[in-house]
């Protein structure tokens, strides 16, 4: 709260006319902290039961980080005057069928009229997925941002995991409170930006929902939450911007490592203070994706306009980086950059996250929310 100066961005804005799509186990609206913030929503879980039952518990805590007040000690969030639209996709931490359930979840977000997808869930990538990608295409036409967790297993497997695989998802990364990536956070060419993973507000043993009761290491699951806030805090004080503004003045103003981002942390620690109190970020071009925008121009129709070609230079390797290392320039040509590692593609197609429990012979696999141990 101190290094991103909330107090005085709340003087300028809360993050108010915007909508955070949640994505997660169901959001309980009856908490004081949530009291006002929570619509209706929908439960795409099997035998629905509301978007606002939450057995688990943990897509509560992510929408009190974005959106709570704070009210009767409850978890204050970055951005208390947007309005969370839950979206119930998992109702045990074990599920089934979550590609489909998180297509249905994107596409009804993005056509409810929510400007920010948040999704701090995960699962093994098990190969293309027509259905969510599908819904990724009505999501970008729509204008919508997505930030998604892009798991805990940087020190194990570091596993590829939907959704921040895929095109136009923007893979979220943890930092600890000196901006550094964290140990369990999964790095790779899929992390565009980090957000604080440890020392997060989230459950008390006895179920309550307060700032003294911490997540020693919330993992990349709180990390998108902040990180969705964020964007919310922008896009409330700079309404006339679109998506790709929003994006590129994150990426512009984020607390990141030298040369301009590495697989670690990305674009680096969000700052929305930095634009909302600076005037840092260039907002740039309207319609031009600075992390997306060969995949953009791909879709049928379009979404983005096609690429200007790369003007030719006097001698190979002159002006384009020889080394190919992603963060030599700014946003866009870093996110060209990106798409050169492993896997290739327009764009992050092949990337790292949450191990997934693969199970019944490899027929499904796991849905694995992505934080880590609380202690109280």
């Amino acid at each position: 709260m101190e290094t991103m100066r909330m107090e005085e961005v709340w003087e300028r804005t809360r993050g108010e006319g915007i909508t955070v799509a949640v994505v997660d186990t169901g959001t309980d609206a009856s908490l004081p902290t949530l009291e006002g913030r929570v619509l209706e929503g929908v439960d795409l879980t099997h035998g629905a039961e509301g978007a606002h039952v939450d057995r688990d518990g943990h897509g509560t805590i992510m929408a009190s980080l974005i959106a709570g007040s704070g009210a009767e000690s409850g978890i204050p969030g970055l951005a208390p005057g947007v309005k969370i639209l839950p979206i119930r996709v998992s109702s045990v931490e074990y599920d089934f069928d979550l590609e489909n359930r998180l297509a249905l979840a994107i596409e009804y977000a993005a056509e409810s009229g929510a400007q920010i997808i948040s999704a701090s869930l995960s699962k093994d990538e098990l190969g293309v997925s027509p259905e969510l990608d599908a819904a990724l295409a009505v999501a970008a036409r729509h204008g919508t941002l997505i930030f998604a967790s892009a798991g805990n297993t940087g020190d194990a497997e570091n596993t590829v995991v939907i959704p921040s695989a895929r095109e136009g998802v923007i893979g979220v990364g943890a930092v600890d409170r000196s901006g550094e990536h964290v140990y369990y956070s999964t790095y790779g060419p899929q992390v565009a930006l980090s957000g604080p993973g440890n020392e997060i507000p989230g459950s008390c043993p006895d179920g309550h929902y307060q700032p003294a009761c911490i997540m020693e290491e919330g993992g990349t699951s709180s990390a998108t939450a902040l990180a969705s806030a964020s964007a919310a805090l922008i896009w409330s004080a700079h309404p006339d911007w679109t998506k790709n503004q929003v994006l590129r003045a994150m990426l512009e103003t984020a607390d990141g490592p030298e040369g301009g981002r590495d697989d670690y942390v990305g674009y680096g620690m969000v700052r929305p203070d930095r634009v909302i109190l600076d005037g840092e970020g260039e907002p740039g071009e309207p319609d031009v994706n600075p992390l997306f925008e060969e995949y953009e121009a791909s879709l049928d129709p379009p979404v983005s306009p096609a690429p200007e070609p790369e003007p030719e230079t006097g001698s190979e390797g002159e002006g384009s980086g020889e080394s190919g290392e992603a963060g030599s320039g700014g946003p866009d040509e870093a996110a060209e950059n990106m798409a050169d590692g492993d896997g290739g593609g327009s764009g992050p197609l092949v990337m790292a996250g949450v191990v997934g429990v693969v199970i019944l012979g490899g027929v499904a696999a796991a849905v694995v929310v992505n934080r880590r141990r609380r202690t109280a």
